[in-house]
């Protein structure tokens, strides 16, 4: 069986297990994880980045840094992971769902303004399979209407939007290295701070509201309660296995990229005959290979494509089932929205294999599948 996801072992990861635990300091906020941060404030010149547990973490401190308030209104796409909205929904507000466009399945940004009320606090847009969306339109929005920009780039660590880092566009950025992502501690994620003048609370929120990094500098005798904030730090051994990963990620990128070429080029022809419809990356973006999906004619078609390929052993996975249809969103009254792209993708997407260990041999079985299937 060819599995559709397998993490691995890319650099040093054990070794810095071993010497976080000999460091006597595995707790969070450790060497590795200021090795990290610093890793990605370099790599992508951002303002600020505190590693998180999660980037669910990561969202619900973007949430509490924009002072989201009950009623506060929410712009975001209904094609995503449950955290995009659930970080906003537990500060009391407000979702509005936007459709996707139909090339790079990204939030439409010429749908976001006509949804925009004088209650309208942020956008959040989701960079989906690490292609970055159209960040420049969002952001002159977000400037007309004075609202915050936070950027669910759980898929984009290392891709870029006319050569800026998927993260570093709005005020904040989160990101996830979650065991399915490209570089990955099992669990994890980080808070990108763009806007400076937010870096002194952010760092009290991470820190359970308390302010025990101006203890750690010298800056007060004892450090106490002063605003919101909760646990959301790794362990220092998290921290050291995403590093031994992020020392290694131009080479994972460089082999996922490669893998979602072959795919592309492979498949190029079911999409001209019009059987599927392939991923579209536009030239302002640089996609970091993160998934392969096909869209196919019909649901049933995807439904019977995925169990044929099980069948030959290879494994794929549909994805989201849209927030909209969610019981969730008719508990909160934000399921009576119209999203024909959305509904009528998340009906007929499939993701192929792609992860780093994926070698050429058991690619070509895919594809001699797919092949095989169509004629």
């Amino acid at each position: 069986m060819i599995p559709f996801n397998q993490p691995a072992i890319v650099g040093r990861e054990l070794n810095y297990i071993r010497q976080s635990v000999k460091s006597g300091w595995i707790g969070g906020d450790g060497p590795f994880t200021k090795k990290c941060n610093r890793w990605f404030e370099e790599k992508f010149k951002a303002k600020k980045v505190l590693l998180t547990n999660s980037c669910t973490a990561a969202l619900e401190m973007a949430a509490i840094l924009c002072d989201i308030q009950p009623g506060d209104e929410i712009i975001l796409p209904s094609f995503t992971f449950v955290s995009t909205a659930s970080a906003f929904v537990m500060r009391g507000a407000k979702l509005v769902f936007v459709d996707i466009r139909e090339d790079t399945l990204n939030i439409d940004e010429q749908l976001i303004e006509r949804v925009v009320t004088k209650k309208t606090k942020a956008i959040v847009p989701v960079h989906y399979a690490g292609v970055g969306c159209d960040m420049r339109a969002i952001l002159k929005l977000a400037k007309a209407y004075k609202l915050f920009v936070i950027e669910d780039a759980a898929q984009g660590v290392m891709a870029s939007y006319r050569g800026k880092a998927l993260g570093t566009w709005g005020d904040f950025g989160a990101y996830s290295f979650h065991e399915t992502k490209n570089y990955t501690s099992g669990e994890g994620g980080a808070l990108l701070v763009n806007d400076p003048e937010y870096i002194h609370r952010a760092e009290i929120v991470l820190e359970k509201g308390t302010n025990r990094k101006e203890f750690y500098r010298g800056l007060v005798d004892k450090y106490t309660w002063v605003d919101l904030g909760s646990s959301y730090l790794p362990s220092d051994i998290v921290a050291a296995f995403l590093y031994g990963q992020l020392e290694k990620a131009e080479v994972v990128t460089r082999r996922r990229v490669d893998i979602w070429n072959r795919y592309y080029q492979r498949l190029l022809a079911f999409e001209e005959k019009g059987l599927m419809q392939l991923p579209m990356v536009p030239p302002e973006c640089v996609h970091n290979g993160h998934l392969f999906y096909m869209i196919l004619r019909s649901p049933q078609a995807c439904l019977n494509f995925a169990k044929y390929l099980k069948s030959h052993g290879v494994a794929t996975a549909f994805h989201y089932v849209p927030l909209h249809r969610s019981p969730m969103a008719k508990r909160l009254g934000a399921y009576k929205v119209k999203l024909p792209v959305t509904d009528f993708v998340v009906e007929r997407l499939l993701r192929l294999p792609v992860f780093y260990g994926l070698i050429n041999k058991e690619q070509d079985l895919v594809v001699d599948r797919i092949y095989k299937w169509f004629k």
